[in-house]
Protein backbone atom coordinates (compact mmCIF):
# COMPACT_ATOMS: atom_id res chain seq x y z
CA UNK A 1 0.00 0.00 0.00
CA UNK A 2 1.41 3.45 -1.47
CA UNK A 3 0.36 6.39 1.13
CA UNK A 4 1.13 10.29 -0.92
CA UNK A 5 0.38 13.31 1.15
CA UNK A 6 1.70 16.61 0.25
CA UNK A 7 1.99 19.09 3.48
CA UNK A 8 0.45 22.60 3.64
CA UNK A 9 4.42 24.06 3.45
CA UNK A 10 5.15 21.89 0.24
CA UNK A 11 6.98 18.80 1.26
CA UNK A 12 6.02 16.17 -0.33
CA UNK A 13 5.70 12.77 1.61
CA UNK A 14 5.53 8.93 0.04
CA UNK A 15 5.55 6.09 2.00
CA UNK A 16 4.81 2.14 0.83
CA UNK A 17 3.83 -0.42 4.15
CA UNK A 18 5.33 -3.44 3.68
CA UNK A 19 3.71 -6.14 6.48
CA UNK A 20 5.10 -8.81 8.11
CA UNK A 21 8.04 -7.04 8.95
CA UNK A 22 9.37 -4.99 11.75
CA UNK A 23 11.90 -2.29 9.86
CA UNK A 24 11.64 0.48 8.48
CA UNK A 25 13.58 2.51 6.26
CA UNK A 26 13.02 6.90 6.20
CA UNK A 27 14.64 9.27 3.88
CA UNK A 28 14.76 12.85 3.61
CA UNK A 29 15.43 13.38 0.03
CA UNK A 30 16.56 17.25 -1.34
CA UNK A 31 16.91 18.16 -4.62
CA UNK A 32 20.06 19.32 -4.55
CA UNK A 33 23.50 18.33 -5.56
CA UNK A 34 26.82 19.23 -7.35
CA UNK A 35 24.86 19.92 -10.49
CA UNK A 36 23.25 23.09 -8.72
CA UNK A 37 26.73 24.88 -7.51
CA UNK A 38 27.31 27.96 -8.09
CA UNK A 39 31.10 28.57 -9.25
CA UNK A 40 32.46 29.47 -5.88
CA UNK A 41 30.09 26.78 -4.18
CA UNK A 42 32.13 23.36 -5.67
CA UNK A 43 31.68 20.80 -3.27
CA UNK A 44 29.26 22.97 -0.98
CA UNK A 45 26.36 19.70 -1.27
CA UNK A 46 28.15 17.40 -0.26
CA UNK A 47 30.06 19.54 2.97
CA UNK A 48 26.58 20.45 4.01
CA UNK A 49 26.15 16.71 3.89
CA UNK A 50 28.94 16.31 6.43
CA UNK A 51 28.14 18.96 8.19
CA UNK A 52 24.42 18.04 9.14
CA UNK A 53 26.31 15.17 11.87
CA UNK A 54 27.65 18.09 13.54
CA UNK A 55 25.75 19.05 16.06
CA UNK A 56 21.98 20.54 16.19
CA UNK A 57 20.41 22.77 18.49
CA UNK A 58 19.25 19.86 20.78
CA UNK A 59 21.89 17.54 20.02
CA UNK A 60 25.76 16.73 19.91
CA UNK A 61 27.49 14.83 17.03
CA UNK A 62 28.36 12.10 19.48
CA UNK A 63 24.72 12.65 21.21
CA UNK A 64 23.13 11.92 17.29
CA UNK A 65 25.22 8.84 17.21
CA UNK A 66 24.44 7.28 20.68
CA UNK A 67 21.16 7.79 20.33
CA UNK A 68 21.30 5.51 16.72
CA UNK A 69 22.97 3.33 18.22
CA UNK A 70 21.36 2.76 21.31
CA UNK A 71 18.23 1.76 19.54
CA UNK A 72 20.11 -0.67 17.09
CA UNK A 73 19.63 1.87 13.94
CA UNK A 74 21.73 3.00 11.48
CA UNK A 75 21.87 6.40 10.37
CA UNK A 76 24.06 8.19 6.64
CA UNK A 77 23.78 10.21 3.96
CA UNK A 78 24.96 10.05 0.63
CA UNK A 79 25.15 13.41 -2.26
CA UNK A 80 25.01 12.61 -6.09
CA UNK A 81 25.11 15.33 -9.06
CA UNK A 82 21.17 16.06 -8.50
CA UNK A 83 19.99 15.01 -4.88
CA UNK A 84 20.87 14.48 -1.68
CA UNK A 85 19.69 12.01 1.02
CA UNK A 86 19.78 11.60 4.87
CA UNK A 87 18.93 8.29 5.48
CA UNK A 88 17.89 5.73 8.61
CA UNK A 89 16.58 2.33 9.42
CA UNK A 90 15.09 1.05 12.77
CA UNK A 91 12.99 -0.96 14.31
CA UNK A 92 9.23 -0.31 13.78
CA UNK A 93 8.89 0.52 17.37
CA UNK A 94 11.34 3.10 17.30
CA UNK A 95 10.06 5.51 14.17
CA UNK A 96 9.34 8.16 16.42
CA UNK A 97 12.97 8.58 17.56
CA UNK A 98 13.98 7.96 13.25
CA UNK A 99 11.86 10.96 12.28
CA UNK A 100 12.82 13.44 15.24
CA UNK A 101 16.49 12.62 14.19
CA UNK A 102 16.59 13.10 10.67
CA UNK A 103 14.09 16.41 11.12
CA UNK A 104 15.97 17.53 13.67
CA UNK A 105 19.62 17.40 11.33
CA UNK A 106 18.14 18.72 8.38
CA UNK A 107 15.95 21.74 9.67
CA UNK A 108 18.29 22.18 13.01
CA UNK A 109 21.87 22.07 12.45
CA UNK A 110 24.09 24.46 14.44
CA UNK A 111 27.54 24.84 12.25
CA UNK A 112 29.91 25.72 15.19
CA UNK A 113 32.51 27.32 13.07
CA UNK A 114 35.04 25.14 15.03
CA UNK A 115 33.39 21.72 13.46
CA UNK A 116 33.57 23.33 10.08
CA UNK A 117 37.25 23.77 9.81
CA UNK A 118 37.46 20.02 11.31
CA UNK A 119 35.35 18.73 8.64
CA UNK A 120 36.91 20.72 5.72
CA UNK A 121 40.51 18.58 7.03
CA UNK A 122 37.89 15.61 7.04
CA UNK A 123 36.81 16.15 3.52
CA UNK A 124 40.21 17.65 2.10
CA UNK A 125 41.35 14.27 3.10
CA UNK A 126 38.44 12.53 0.89
CA UNK A 127 39.34 14.61 -1.85
CA UNK A 128 42.66 13.60 -1.72
CA UNK A 129 41.32 9.80 -1.37
CA UNK A 130 40.44 9.86 -4.72
CA UNK A 131 43.49 11.04 -6.37
CA UNK A 132 44.98 8.00 -4.52
CA UNK A 133 42.49 5.79 -6.12
CA UNK A 134 43.22 6.04 -9.98
CA UNK A 135 40.18 4.27 -10.84
CA UNK A 136 38.06 6.86 -8.57
CA UNK A 137 39.79 9.56 -10.37
CA UNK A 138 39.31 8.33 -14.22
CA UNK A 139 35.36 8.18 -13.51
CA UNK A 140 35.85 12.00 -12.01
CA UNK A 141 37.83 12.79 -14.57
CA UNK A 142 36.06 11.36 -17.52
CA UNK A 143 32.65 13.36 -16.16
CA UNK A 144 34.57 16.52 -16.13
CA UNK A 145 36.12 15.95 -20.01
CA UNK A 146 32.90 14.69 -21.52
CA UNK A 147 30.60 17.38 -19.95
CA UNK A 148 32.83 20.14 -19.94
CA UNK A 149 31.51 23.21 -18.87
CA UNK A 150 28.21 21.89 -17.87
CA UNK A 151 27.56 21.71 -14.19
CA UNK A 152 27.34 17.90 -14.63
CA UNK A 153 31.20 18.02 -15.25
CA UNK A 154 31.75 19.27 -11.64
CA UNK A 155 32.74 16.60 -8.93
CA UNK A 156 30.58 16.42 -5.89
CA UNK A 157 33.62 16.76 -3.30
CA UNK A 158 34.47 20.01 -4.99
CA UNK A 159 38.24 21.00 -4.52
CA UNK A 160 40.52 21.52 -1.41
CA UNK A 161 40.57 25.09 -2.31
CA UNK A 162 36.75 25.53 -2.81
CA UNK A 163 36.25 23.90 0.36
CA UNK A 164 39.02 25.60 2.52
CA UNK A 165 36.83 28.72 1.48
CA UNK A 166 33.60 27.66 3.36
CA UNK A 167 32.27 29.66 6.06
CA UNK A 168 29.77 29.13 8.47
CA UNK A 169 27.52 31.92 6.63
CA UNK A 170 28.04 30.15 2.80
CA UNK A 171 26.61 26.90 4.05
CA UNK A 172 23.63 29.07 5.97
CA UNK A 173 22.71 30.96 2.73
CA UNK A 174 23.30 28.40 0.70
CA UNK A 175 20.67 25.69 2.80
CA UNK A 176 18.29 28.69 2.41
CA UNK A 177 18.37 28.66 -1.21
CA UNK A 178 18.05 25.14 -1.66
CA UNK A 179 16.54 23.24 1.05
CA UNK A 180 13.48 24.66 0.35
CA UNK A 181 9.73 22.09 0.62
CA UNK A 182 9.54 22.31 -2.72
CA UNK A 183 12.55 20.61 -3.37
CA UNK A 184 12.19 17.87 -0.47
CA UNK A 185 10.81 14.55 -0.38
CA UNK A 186 10.40 12.53 2.76
CA UNK A 187 10.14 8.32 1.98
CA UNK A 188 9.58 5.64 4.05
CA UNK A 189 9.29 1.87 3.21
CA UNK A 190 8.75 -0.87 5.98
CA UNK A 191 6.23 -1.40 8.87
CA UNK A 192 4.80 1.51 9.93
CA UNK A 193 1.23 2.84 11.26
CA UNK A 194 -0.05 5.24 8.44
CA UNK A 195 -1.40 7.46 10.73
CA UNK A 196 1.33 8.25 13.11
CA UNK A 197 3.97 8.74 9.97
CA UNK A 198 2.38 10.70 8.36
CA UNK A 199 1.19 12.74 12.09
CA UNK A 200 5.14 12.54 13.14
CA UNK A 201 6.32 14.17 9.25
CA UNK A 202 3.72 16.93 9.46
CA UNK A 203 4.50 18.03 13.28
CA UNK A 204 8.58 17.50 12.86
CA UNK A 205 8.75 19.24 9.31
CA UNK A 206 6.06 21.67 9.42
CA UNK A 207 8.54 24.44 10.89
CA UNK A 208 10.87 23.77 7.46
CA UNK A 209 9.86 27.65 5.58
CA UNK A 210 8.99 28.02 1.70
CA UNK A 211 11.41 29.71 -0.41
CA UNK A 212 13.01 29.95 -3.71
CA UNK A 213 15.82 27.42 -5.41
CA UNK A 214 17.73 27.66 -8.44
CA UNK A 215 15.59 26.62 -11.06
CA UNK A 216 16.23 23.51 -12.87
CA UNK A 217 18.20 23.97 -15.99
CA UNK A 218 18.42 20.97 -18.64
CA UNK A 219 22.21 20.40 -18.94
CA UNK A 220 23.92 19.52 -22.13
CA UNK A 221 26.94 17.89 -23.16
CA UNK A 222 29.22 19.90 -25.75
CA UNK A 223 29.66 16.40 -28.09
CA UNK A 224 32.70 15.96 -30.15
CA UNK A 225 36.04 13.49 -29.27
CA UNK A 226 38.78 14.27 -26.71
CA UNK A 227 41.27 12.63 -25.26
CA UNK A 228 42.83 13.74 -21.69
CA UNK A 229 45.87 12.09 -19.72
CA UNK A 230 46.08 12.28 -16.63
CA UNK A 231 49.88 11.12 -15.37
CA UNK A 232 50.40 9.03 -12.23
CA UNK A 233 53.13 6.93 -10.96
CA UNK A 234 51.26 3.43 -10.77
CA UNK A 235 51.40 0.48 -12.58
CA UNK A 236 48.34 0.17 -14.62
CA UNK A 237 47.15 2.29 -16.65
CA UNK A 238 42.76 3.16 -15.80
CA UNK A 239 40.89 3.24 -19.32
CA UNK A 240 37.21 5.59 -18.66
CA UNK A 241 35.12 6.38 -22.22
CA UNK A 242 32.08 7.91 -22.55
CA UNK A 243 29.69 8.46 -25.23
CA UNK A 244 26.15 9.86 -25.24
CA UNK A 245 23.42 8.27 -22.97
CA UNK A 246 20.39 8.93 -22.30
CA UNK A 247 18.27 11.25 -19.65
CA UNK A 248 15.58 9.60 -16.88
CA UNK A 249 12.39 8.12 -17.72
CA UNK A 250 12.84 8.38 -21.41
CA UNK A 251 11.78 5.52 -23.98
CA UNK A 252 15.27 4.63 -24.53
CA UNK A 253 16.49 4.56 -21.20
CA UNK A 254 15.53 0.81 -21.07
CA UNK A 255 17.14 -0.58 -23.92
CA UNK A 256 20.25 1.32 -23.25
CA UNK A 257 20.01 -0.47 -19.92
CA UNK A 258 19.75 -3.89 -22.00
CA UNK A 259 22.27 -2.84 -24.30
CA UNK A 260 25.03 -2.25 -21.32
CA UNK A 261 24.45 -5.38 -19.48
CA UNK A 262 25.26 -7.18 -22.67
CA UNK A 263 28.09 -4.90 -23.31
CA UNK A 264 29.92 -4.49 -19.74
CA UNK A 265 27.32 -4.58 -17.46
CA UNK A 266 27.73 -8.24 -16.13
CA UNK A 267 29.75 -11.15 -15.90
CA UNK A 268 28.89 -12.77 -19.01
CA UNK A 269 28.90 -9.65 -20.38
CA UNK A 270 31.27 -8.82 -24.23
CA UNK A 271 33.88 -6.77 -22.40
CA UNK A 272 34.33 -8.81 -19.35
CA UNK A 273 34.48 -12.31 -21.25
CA UNK A 274 36.59 -11.34 -24.05
CA UNK A 275 39.12 -8.82 -22.43
CA UNK A 276 39.45 -10.70 -18.80
CA UNK A 277 38.44 -14.07 -19.45
CA UNK A 278 39.66 -15.11 -22.75
CA UNK A 279 42.81 -12.92 -22.91
CA UNK A 280 43.56 -12.10 -19.51
CA UNK A 281 44.12 -8.49 -19.92
CA UNK A 282 42.33 -6.78 -17.27
CA UNK A 283 40.98 -7.40 -13.66
CA UNK A 284 38.34 -4.63 -13.58
CA UNK A 285 36.02 -4.09 -16.97
CA UNK A 286 32.70 -3.04 -17.31
CA UNK A 287 30.44 0.09 -18.76
CA UNK A 288 27.92 1.84 -16.81
CA UNK A 289 24.89 3.96 -17.54
CA UNK A 290 24.34 7.90 -15.54
CA UNK A 291 20.76 8.96 -16.40
CA UNK A 292 20.12 12.40 -15.20
CA UNK A 293 16.83 14.87 -15.35
CA UNK A 294 18.30 16.30 -18.88
CA UNK A 295 20.88 14.25 -20.08
CA UNK A 296 23.25 11.13 -19.70
CA UNK A 297 26.36 8.83 -20.43
CA UNK A 298 27.31 5.51 -21.49
CA UNK A 299 30.56 4.57 -19.87
CA UNK A 300 33.31 2.02 -20.06
CA UNK A 301 36.22 1.55 -17.76
CA UNK A 302 39.02 -0.62 -17.66
CA UNK A 303 41.97 -0.90 -15.33
CA UNK A 304 45.26 -3.09 -17.10
CA UNK A 305 49.16 -2.99 -17.62
CA UNK A 306 50.47 0.11 -18.87
CA UNK A 307 52.19 -2.17 -21.86
CA UNK A 308 48.87 -3.68 -22.79
CA UNK A 309 46.52 -0.38 -22.92
CA UNK A 310 46.55 0.24 -26.55
CA UNK A 311 45.71 -4.06 -26.99
CA UNK A 312 42.70 -3.12 -23.98
CA UNK A 313 41.31 -0.18 -26.11
CA UNK A 314 41.43 -1.43 -29.77
CA UNK A 315 39.10 -4.55 -28.42
CA UNK A 316 36.96 -2.34 -26.85
CA UNK A 317 36.70 -0.02 -29.93
CA UNK A 318 36.04 -3.21 -31.29
CA UNK A 319 33.29 -4.64 -29.52
CA UNK A 320 31.24 -0.99 -30.11
CA UNK A 321 32.20 -1.24 -33.57
CA UNK A 322 30.65 -4.88 -33.87
CA UNK A 323 27.75 -3.49 -31.51
CA UNK A 324 26.94 -0.74 -34.41
CA UNK A 325 26.95 -2.92 -37.14
CA UNK A 326 24.88 -5.79 -35.82
CA UNK A 327 23.32 -4.87 -32.33
CA UNK A 328 23.19 -7.76 -29.98
CA UNK A 329 22.35 -11.35 -30.58
CA UNK A 330 18.61 -12.56 -29.47
CA UNK A 331 20.88 -15.20 -26.57
CA UNK A 332 21.81 -11.55 -25.53
CA UNK A 333 18.90 -9.54 -25.45
CA UNK A 334 17.44 -12.23 -23.44
CA UNK A 335 19.59 -12.82 -20.85
CA UNK A 336 20.01 -8.87 -20.63
CA UNK A 337 16.58 -8.59 -19.68
CA UNK A 338 16.21 -11.96 -17.18
CA UNK A 339 19.20 -10.24 -15.54
CA UNK A 340 17.81 -7.07 -14.88
CA UNK A 341 13.64 -7.98 -14.32
CA UNK A 342 15.76 -10.38 -11.72
CA UNK A 343 17.90 -7.42 -10.26
CA UNK A 344 15.06 -5.46 -9.94
CA UNK A 345 12.96 -7.99 -8.15
CA UNK A 346 15.39 -8.95 -5.70
CA UNK A 347 16.55 -4.85 -4.60
CA UNK A 348 12.30 -5.06 -3.55
CA UNK A 349 12.57 -7.12 -1.09
CA UNK A 350 14.63 -5.07 1.34
CA UNK A 351 13.09 -1.58 2.81
CA UNK A 352 15.89 0.39 2.07
CA UNK A 353 16.30 -0.25 -1.64
CA UNK A 354 12.43 0.61 -1.59
CA UNK A 355 12.55 3.67 0.31
CA UNK A 356 15.17 4.86 -2.28
CA UNK A 357 13.18 4.12 -5.58
CA UNK A 358 10.02 5.80 -3.59
CA UNK A 359 12.27 8.71 -2.78
CA UNK A 360 14.55 9.36 -5.82
CA UNK A 361 11.41 8.82 -8.09
CA UNK A 362 9.46 11.37 -6.51
CA UNK A 363 11.90 13.69 -6.05
CA UNK A 364 13.66 13.78 -9.58
CA UNK A 365 10.71 12.82 -11.60
CA UNK A 366 7.57 14.00 -9.59
CA UNK A 367 6.08 11.06 -9.76
CA UNK A 368 5.48 7.39 -7.84
CA UNK A 369 8.16 4.47 -8.64
CA UNK A 370 5.82 1.36 -9.50
CA UNK A 371 7.80 -1.68 -9.74
CA UNK A 372 5.20 -3.71 -12.08
CA UNK A 373 5.82 -0.33 -14.56
CA UNK A 374 10.09 -1.00 -14.65
CA UNK A 375 8.98 -4.90 -14.88
CA UNK A 376 6.99 -4.20 -18.05
CA UNK A 377 9.25 -1.83 -19.94
CA UNK A 378 12.36 -4.32 -19.34
CA UNK A 379 10.17 -7.20 -20.80
CA UNK A 380 9.16 -4.77 -23.17
CA UNK A 381 12.69 -4.35 -25.28
CA UNK A 382 13.06 -5.89 -28.36
CA UNK A 383 15.79 -6.22 -31.69
CA UNK A 384 14.21 -2.87 -33.13
CA UNK A 385 14.68 -0.98 -29.98
CA UNK A 386 18.39 -2.03 -29.53
CA UNK A 387 19.19 -0.91 -33.09
CA UNK A 388 16.93 2.02 -33.14
CA UNK A 389 19.70 3.30 -30.04
CA UNK A 390 23.20 2.52 -31.07
CA UNK A 391 23.91 5.31 -34.05
CA UNK A 392 22.98 7.68 -31.27
CA UNK A 393 25.13 6.00 -28.18
CA UNK A 394 27.68 3.81 -29.86
CA UNK A 395 29.24 7.21 -31.55
CA UNK A 396 33.08 7.05 -31.44
CA UNK A 397 32.79 10.84 -33.09
CA UNK A 398 31.22 12.40 -29.38
CA UNK A 399 33.35 10.00 -27.25
CA UNK A 400 35.52 11.16 -24.45
CA UNK A 401 38.38 9.15 -23.41
CA UNK A 402 40.32 9.37 -20.20
CA UNK A 403 43.89 7.63 -19.44
CA UNK A 404 45.43 7.75 -16.08
CA UNK A 405 48.80 5.90 -14.79
CA UNK A 406 52.28 6.42 -16.40
CA UNK A 407 50.58 7.39 -19.95
CA UNK A 408 52.92 10.00 -21.56
CA UNK A 409 55.27 7.28 -23.43
CA UNK A 410 52.18 5.40 -24.52
CA UNK A 411 50.15 8.68 -25.38
CA UNK A 412 50.90 8.68 -29.58
CA UNK A 413 49.44 4.93 -29.49
CA UNK A 414 46.90 5.31 -28.03
CA UNK A 415 45.62 8.22 -29.72
CA UNK A 416 46.57 6.30 -33.15
CA UNK A 417 43.54 3.23 -32.19
CA UNK A 418 41.30 6.25 -30.87
CA UNK A 419 41.91 8.38 -33.93
CA UNK A 420 42.12 11.73 -32.09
Amino acid sequence: MIIQETLENGIRVIAEKMDGLRSCALGVWVGTGSAYELADEAGISHFIEHMLFKGTEKRSARDIAVEMDSIGGSINAFTSKECTCYYCKVLDEHLTIAVDVLSDIVMHSVFDPKEIEKEQGVVSEEILMVEDSPEDLAHDTIASVYYDDDPLGKPILGTEESVRSFTRENLIKYMGRQYVPSRVVVAAAGNFDETMLVSLIKERFAGMKPGTALPISDNKAPGGKRFVGVEKDIEQIHICMAMPGTAMDTCDQYPLYVLNNALGGSMSSRLFQKIREQRGLAYSIYSYLNCYRSEGSFSLYAGTGEGQAADVIALMAEELDLIRRAGITPEELERSRSQLKGSCLLGQEGTSSRMNALGKTALLLNRRYDANEVIRRIENVNMDDIMRIVPNTIDKENMSTVCVGRVKCQEPALRAYLHV
